[in-house]
């Protein structure tokens, strides 16, 4: 039983571990990529990220897509008297020297038409269309239901 372990523990380690690889493009840098798993195809999914802007001028995101979803969507959790909706944002902007956030309780990427139900353990690529610098993709890691976040975040990663 004890060979086992090992290469289990392995397995989950890279799990959690990818979800902080960095992606660059030109003076962008995408990491933290991650999900949420679902209870269901038919049940909308998230997506989460952190985008730097090391650059001298400011940029936007204006579109994700990914084939795990046929409707993808950026969306802004805005809390009005104390109702919280979510509505769609044409862009997210990614001021000049400043790092933004999508996660949760603020912008947030909306999967919608999932193509199958989304389990801890899966990675998806996911595509980010920028104002500016043009497109990249990434790889999303899917965490547990519960999560709040990959651990490289706890970390200071």
């Amino acid at each position: 039983m004890k060979p086992l372990i090992m290469p289990f523990a392995l397995i989950l380690a890279a799990t959690t571990a990818q979800a902080c690889e960095t992606v660059t493009l030109g003076d962008l840098t995408i990491e933290h990529a991650w999900s949420k798993a679902t209870i269901g195809a038919d049940r909308p999914a998230v997506f989460y990220v952190e985008i730097s802007n090391r650059g001298a001028t400011d940029d936007a995101l204006v579109g994700i897509s990914t084939p795990a979803a046929g409707m993808p969507m950026l969306h802004e959790t805005v809390v009005k008297d104390g109702v919280a909706s979510m509505p769609h944002s044409m862009t997210i902007p990614v001021p000049a020297g400043q790092a933004v956030q999508l996660a949760p309780g603020g912008y947030h990427g909306m999967l919608m038409g999932l193509s199958a139900a989304l389990k801890a353990g899966d990675r998806f690529p996911m595509t980010l269309t920028f104002e500016k610098a043009g497109k990249v993709t990434v790889n999303v890691d899917v965490l547990p239901l519960r999560a709040e976040g990959p651990d490289c975040l706890d970390a200071g990663q």
